[in-house]
């Protein structure tokens, strides 16, 4: 049957969605109870054995080689269908498509060698550049390292004591999501997450054995709500360009830097905060040159965090891996992804094409794509994002902050430093 451009997109879309429905990567490569509770038992002086047959035991809910004939087969549909009519969007299927084959090749892999290598080819290594730049991941990150550390004693962080309990997190992160989305947008206890909240297509799950302080709940309102749930659930309104719903591994920087952003545009960060997710970086790092488990649990302890906090950033490193070689990379994206966006923001003002900004929330997207999916949107393939946080329904602010940016980079930063430090040292 004769079917239009946007009708074959459409169905295409939602068998992109459908395929990539039971691959659940973050509860895949958990690390197991068992080896958990060893380490803990051994006062963290030795490394459980863990190895491919110990991930098997977690069912994950589709037969790897039926899921992989599946994909090749839409491959070889998306190149068929609109091959010809869309080149463009065609290879951009085809890429979130093989990726989530890739995503299967990395599950089969869980304890084994490989798991590292193909971690790295989805989400990067700490060695890698920042697209457009020769400055790589880690270099930031030790850049990073040696301002926060300078500074952390230094700034208050208010509203920062632990005093609210998961349940009562829970319930205030569901007034705010209602407040923000117009609808419920609910924020669930759950044990089965790593990181204290995660969110997970149109809800957030709270760890129900942590505690919260005000200002957690306040970047969690804008990093797992404005960002992570209302892109799902724009990509979801989409009409045609379903696929915007789901994120593989290629739109994990995009994503994890556009909440970043938007924690440090709203003012609810703090120099522990970016500590945090920089140390991640700096473990990361270290487990790619070798470190095991014991060693980069030894970092985090070096860095002050408490026993249970260091517990869960060591194995939050190593998931999926066997606990000695190589590691699980995906927090690389956080910063990584913060400044690509940050220069896709300067980038798109000074070329006076500020209306490609918001399409930063039409979905699950890689920042690169925006050039192309704003094309999409005039040829009514794609929609305007449903949700826009108020600095991106009205960007003055944004052009105004970028267009002086911008300058900045013209800024002799050494002298400048160099100014006032001897005003620093005479004064203060």
């Amino acid at each position: 049957m004769w079917a239009t451009l946007k009708e074959r997109v459409r169905d295409l879309s939602e068998r992109i969605v459908l395929a990539q429905r039971p691959i659940r990567i973050l509860n895949a490569i958990k690390t197991p109870e068992r080896a958990i509770k060893e380490f803990k038992a051994s006062n963290y002086k030795d490394i459980p054995k863990l190895g491919k047959s110990d991930y098997d035991k977690a069912i994950l809910g589709f037969d790897t080689l039926e899921k992989k004939k599946e994909l090749s087969d839409l491959d070889s549909d998306i190149s068929t269908q609109i091959g010809k009519a869309h080149p463009e969007l065609a290879r951009l299927l085809s890429a979130t498509v093989r990726q989530y084959s890739q995503v299967v090749d990395l599950l089969e892999s869980r304890g084994s060698p490989d798991f590292y290598a193909f971690s790295k080819k989805l989400y990067g290594s700490s060695s890698d550049p920042i697209r457009s730049d020769k400055n790589t991941v880690f270099e930031m990150a030790k850049l990073l390292y040696r301002i926060l550390s300078g500074i952390k004693n230094t700034i208050p962080v208010p509203n920062s004591a632990k005093t609210l309990s998961a349940q009562q997190a829970v319930d205030d992160l569901s007034a705010r999501f209602l407040r923000y989305f117009g609808e419920a947008i609910p924020a669930i206890l759950s044990d089965g997450v790593v990181a204290d909240a995660a969110a997970g297509g149109d809800v957030v799950k709270i760890r129900s054995d942590r505690f919260f302080s005000p200002r957690d709940l306040d970047f969690l309102e804008v990093h797992e709500g404005w960002v992570h749930v209302g892109t799902s659930l724009g990509g979801r309104a989409q009409p045609v360009a379903k696929w915007l719903s789901v994120g593989p591994p290629r739109c994990t920087s995009t994503q994890e830097g556009l909440a970043v952003l938007m924690e440090i545009f709203t003012f609810r960060s703090s120099v522990t905060r970016a500590q945090k997710i920089n140390d991640r970086i700096i473990a990361i790092a270290k487990a790619e040159e070798g470190a095991n488990l014991i060693e980069v649990f030894e970092y985090f302890r070096t860095e002050g965090y408490a026993e249970e906090e260091c517990l869960t950033n060591s194995m939050r490193v190593f998931r999926g891996t066997n606990l000695r070689d190589g590691a699980f990379t995906k927090d690389l994206s956080y910063c990584r992804g913060f400044v690509e966006n940050y220069n896709f923001l300067r980038a798109a003002i000074r070329a006076n094409k500020p209306f490609l900004i918001p399409f930063l929330f039409a979905g699950k997207l890689h920042v690169e794509d925006i050039p192309l999916l704003y094309q999409l949107h005039q040829q009514g393939i794609v929609t305007f994002p449903k949700f826009l946080p108020p600095q991106f329904s009205d960007i003055n602010g944004l052009a105004v902050w970028m267009s002086f940016s911008s300058f900045f980079n013209k800024v002799d930063l050494k002298s400048v430093q160099s100014h006032y430090n001897s005003l620093f040292r005479k004064y203060v």
